[in-house]
């Protein structure tokens, strides 16, 4: 099946006119996002994410490599018609209407008058603002001009939605609004590429991920995969010190919380044998579960190590 997304040694190298220095924004980034997932792309300020996206949808020219959209170079315009977008700085004229805003940027993709009368308060209504059509987008908030951006970027109905920081700035409220509406849209097959910072968004929503650090893809691969833990906790209570102490020789860690004692252990079978000697000696046993990581620690652990 043909990628919604792949890139092959994308390179942008920026050069300063008065020193000569180069700087690699993004240095030989290769990945594939298939067709209707949901894409998480992570990474510190200055990582090159933004870099990146502009490469994507040729607003910025690679120094080498190429970018493609369902199997076309990007930098053809007839590549890039599947794609919505909502950029991260976006600047609508806040003397119009969100109505307004929608019907220019429609005509500005090749809709015509009857597809516009048609759509716009369609997406109005997706993104919660159909009461808000006629109102200036001066009196919108935060959160209200990144769901009338959003309604922007669908304007075309688009096969992939390329979004930068669509949360950011945006209340706890408005952030599960736009979240259910990219699920949605995901359920409806879009693929969906999201540049953000906000972790637990990504964690909560994305299938996949990549991190990139200093223009480089540290990681990447299934959300799942990468916060599976490796160890496994058994926590128990009523567990006698004599075999407390047995335990604590092949625990990696052990914690006593609220009367419980959680025990680590770095195997399925350290913990199995744990469960035998627990139910031998009476214990009540409250829990045995496979250890998890956040996309936080993997992310943090992902850019130290760099």
């Amino acid at each position: 099946m043909t990628c919604a997304v792949e890139t092959k040694g994308l390179i942008k190298i920026f050069r300063n006119r008065w020193t000569g220095k180069e700087v690699r924004a993004v240095d030989g980034i290769s990945l594939n996002v298939e067709h209707g997932s949901t894409f998480g792309l992570l990474g510190p300020n200055g990582a090159g994410k933004t870099t990146f996206v502009k490469l994507l949808l040729s607003c910025a020219h690679p120094t080498a490599g190429r970018a493609m959209i369902f199997g076309r170079d990007s930098r053809e315009s007839e590549a890039r018609r599947p794609a919505g977008y909502l950029p991260e700085n976006h600047r609508f004229p806040t003397y119009m209407t969100g109505h307004g805003m929608l019907d220019f940027y429609g005509a500005l993709s090749g809709m015509d008058a009857t597809a516009l009368r048609k759509r716009i308060p369609e997406l109005l209504a997706t993104v919660g603002l159909a009461e808000w059509g006629a109102v200036r987008l001066g009196k919108y908030s935060k959160g209200m001009l990144q769901r009338v951006g959003l309604a922007q970027a669908l304007m075309h109905a688009p096969s992939l939605l390329v979004l930068d920081e669509p949360t950011d700035g945006v209340d706890p409220i408005g952030r599960r609004q736009i979240r259910d509406i990219l699920q949605s849209l995901e359920q409806q097959g879009v693929t969906i590429f999201l540049n953000s910072h906000l972790l637990a968004e990504v964690e909560l929503f994305c299938r996949d991920v990549a991190i990139i650090h200093r223009g480089k893809v540290a990681l990447e691969g299934r959300v799942k995969d990468l916060t599976a833990g490796s160890g496994y906790r058994v926590e128990a209570e009523s567990v006698p010190e004599r075999l407390q102490k047995e335990l604590r020789t092949k625990a990696k860690s052990v914690a006593e919380r609220n009367g419980h004692i959680e025990f680590l252990f770095g195997s399925r079978d350290e913990a199995n044998q744990a469960l035998d000697l627990l139910r031998a000696g009476g214990c009540a046993i409250e829990t045995m579960a496979r250890t998890s990581s956040t996309l936080e620690d993997v992310f943090v652990k992902t850019v130290n190590e760099q």
